[in-house]
């Protein structure tokens, strides 16, 4: 079985955004470049001011750290909600360019709401608001991508998006190591700042453009008139009926990317234990940052490999990698040990992140991709957050190495049922 035939790639390429794109053309369509930079600067803002909320909510409004805690566990979940809800309903308007131009606007508008709070609870509804533009968004953008990307370069086309991502990440990082030197103490002004690149943001997704009719009949091998779903017609009026009918093969990546989820828990605990393991504040930024710039440097070239040798091949090697990881920092026992793991971790992010989302939009039919890909960052968001939830208990009731051997025996026992799964497919095939 060849790589494309494994993921369900075989079919012709087609049309997007109105340029046709010739069999082996390798150039990705100008809507996927532009929703990368969108995610750059929205990035560039997220990340200036991520080691800042929790040094404004503990020593500025006095929050206690529980708060955190509930907080993320709050928003994650809001995420994972509006994800499935959006994803359906914009199959159900046939657009998604709202969706995308909301969620980056709410995302925007909850950076000047945290310089105005004069309390936790104030932060509380800057975070839900900055996560309810997330789950708009997400579903909408991921299935744009999806759509206008050629089958022969869909792992390259999220690999791009996540690389574009993470290099905002990365960046952001920098200017907020940068601007908590120059301006201790000044976090409003700091959240202020970080409301500039989120509007840039903003004004970039006013360049994109819905599919038509046209364009998705071309792209399916369908005429118009079969793909009125996609186009403003739904042929579905409720999520269930929008995903009976989907291929085998999305439910067992709904399933193995599921149980992984549970593994894959909130990256806080990471940067607690590299604080355990003696690290200080300004050497846990710098690991978190060689962390990002991994990440950035290794999602695009992974996204290529993806389309070359076969998705769930990076797939599963990136769970063994992730594994080890783990595993790592539950055995870790000195400050040199984060150095190494992070970046190791951005890796493993690296070769997963974009590739996920690529297994799952394989032959999925055009008008039920937006449904299909909600209710799978729906299920894997609500998989994550019972994984964050059981991490911090077996911190708190265990140890700090508790959640990381968790974690690693988790993703294990994924990558074995993916190898299972694996090669009991190879054999009907």
């Amino acid at each position: 079985m060849d790589a494309a035939d494994e993921d369900g790639m075989g079919e012709d390429q087609m049309k997007t955004d109105g340029t046709e794109d010739r069999r082996g053309s390798r150039r990705l369509p100008a809507a996927i470049v532009t929703l990368g930079w969108v995610s750059f600067f929205t990035d560039v803002a997220s990340e200036m001011i991520y080691p800042v909320v929790p040094l404004f909510l503990t020593s500025v409004l006095g929050a206690p750290v529980v708060v955190l805690g509930a907080m993320e566990g709050a928003a994650e979940a809001l995420v994972s909600l509006m994800k499935g809800f959006s994803g359906w309903h914009c199959d159900r308007m046939g657009r998604r360019t709202p969706y995308v131009r909301a969620g980056y606007g709410l995302a925007t508008l909850s950076k000047p709401m945290l310089a105005l709070a004069f309390g936790w609870p104030m932060v509380f509804l800057a975070r839900m608001v900055d996560r309810l533009g997330k789950g708009l968004r997400t579903t909408a953008r991921d299935t744009m991508i999806a759509e206008a990307a050629p089958p022969a370069v869909v792992g390259r086309a999220f690999g791009f998006h996540r690389a574009m991502d993470t290099a905002g990440a990365a960046v952001g990082v920098l200017l907020a190591m940068g601007l908590l030197a120059v301006l201790p103490g000044r976090y409003r002004l700091i959240f202020l700042l970080a409301a500039l690149p989120g509007l840039a943001a903003v004004r970039l997704t006013f360049r994109l453009r819905d599919r038509t009719g046209e364009g998705i009949g071309d792209r399916t091998g369908t005429a118009p008139s079969e793909t009125s779903a996609a186009c403003g017609q739904p042929a579905s009026r409720s999520p269930g009926a929008a995903l009976r009918g989907l291929p085998r093969g999305y439910w067992q990546a709904l399933a193995l990317l599921g149980l992984f989820a549970f593994a894959n828990s909130t990256d806080t605990l990471l940067v607690l234990r590299a604080k355990s393991l003696g690290l200080s504040d300004v050497q846990v930024m710098a690991a978190y940052l060689l962390f990002n710039l991994t990440y950035a440097l290794s999602a695009y070239p992974a996204g290529i490999a993806s389309d070359r040798f076969g998705r769930w091949r990076m797939m599963l090697s990136g769970w063994g990698l992730y594994a080890l990881v783990y595993l790592g920092f539950a055995t870790a026992s000195g400050p040199a040990w984060p150095w190494l793991l992070f970046p190791a971790y951005g890796l493993y992010m690296g070769l997963t992140e974009g590739v996920g989302k690529a297994i799952v939009a394989a032959g999925l039919p055009a008008e039920r991709k937006g449904t299909a890909m909600g209710l799978f960052l729906m299920a894997t968001g609500f998989m994550t957050l019972l994984g964050s939830l059981a991490g911090g208990l077996a911190w708190d009731l265990i140890g700090p190495r508790a959640p990381f051997v968790l974690g690693g025996a988790t993703a294990v026992a994924a990558l074995g049922a993916g190898l299972a799964v694996r090669l009991f497919s190879a054999r009907d095939a």
